[in-house]
């Protein structure tokens, strides 16, 4: 995003060819180089500037509408700016103003559902027809999609996943989880280890929301996630902690293991893994929040087994 104000002079004033060739390196260059502020230590002020750089991101691809590398950078920045600073706020806020709570969750819900139409455009642009081919078998029209395209299901995954958790009140919307679940899976088919255990985090999420499923049957799978996605990452992931007791601990009321959960999550140095430093600051930010909320949480006493 550093390339903004640049950007916007060169757009504002070059012919036709000149603006493309500028997008597209720039486009190439926040594809391959990634996104500084996930190493920053200062998650206000990141939450300040996502927004302007999403705009800039929007302006990018009016130019350059199938460039690949814009599309996956706004497939992922509306997830995790809606994520990590609008559902965030909602959930804080449910306590004391509901009609703001659901103003805010209703905002994340559009962001997160513009991050998937960016992210399906992604793979519209390098599969042409996936999407309409994902209607029918979602499964059967991934196995197009190759390894190096593993960032582009994740996102797309993830705004929808989150769109759709957000849409609880929607059949139409929750009839789509496996269109989600497909992504993830085809994205560890092609490389299981990729990014410390996400995908495995991911589906821990993705399992919590399946019904009609045994309580016994779903914790079990959920361990078994957890367990992979922690050996993967060698227990730096704190957003792993935090997802999993949520997700696994809270149904199950082991007060216990929610606790030591969120303990290790917290316990985990973000200065350690710099790449990741912002991440690891949101997850800790959330595990304060549901420590703050136990007895909210859990029934009286503790049922840890």
């Amino acid at each position: 995003m550093r390339f903004g104000w640049l950007l916007i002079a060169v757009l504002a004033t070059a012919g036709c060819s000149v603006r493309r060739f500028a997008v597209n390196k720039v486009g190439d260059a926040l594809a391959s180089g990634g996104s500084t502020y996930e190493s920053d230590d200062d998650m206000e002020l990141v939450g300040g500037a996502l927004p302007f750089s999403l705009k800039l991101v929007e302006s990018l691809l009016a130019e350059s509408p199938k460039h690949r590398g814009l599309l996956l950078t706004a497939a992922s920045g509306f997830a995790e700016y809606g994520y990590a600073y609008v559902e965030e706020q909602a959930d804080e806020e449910a306590a004391t103003s509901l009609e703001r709570s659901t103003a805010l969750r209703a905002r994340a819900r559009r962001l997160y559902l513009r991050g998937y139409r960016y992210g399906m455009r992604g793979l519209e642009a390098g599969y042409p027809g996936i999407g309409a081919a994902m209607a029918d078998d979602p499964a059967a029209a991934l196995t197009r999609v190759r390894t190096r395209d593993i960032p582009l299901l994740y996102w797309t995954a993830a705004a929808h996943g989150l769109a759709i958790s957000a849409s609880k009140d929607d059949p139409e919307m929750i009839a789509q989880l496996p269109e989600v679940e497909a992504l993830i899976k085809r994205a560890s088919e092609l490389n299981e280890g990729w990014n410390g255990g996400a995908l495995e985090e991911f589906l821990i999420s993705v399992e919590s929301a399946r019904s009609g499923v045994k309580a016994a049957d779903q914790q079990e799978r959920m361990r078994h996630l957890f367990e992979r996605s922690e050996a993967l990452s060698g227990g730096k992931r704190a957003s792993l902690y935090v997802s999993y007791a949520e997700k696994a601990m809270v149904p199950a009321q082991n007060r216990e293991q929610f606790k030591a959960l969120i303990e290790k999550a917290l316990a985990i140095d973000a200065d350690k893994v710099p790449e990741t430093r912002l991440a690891t600051l949101i997850a800790q930010r959330r595990a304060r929040w549901l420590m703050g909320r136990m007895d909210e949480l859990f029934l009286e006493g503790d049922t840890a087994k």
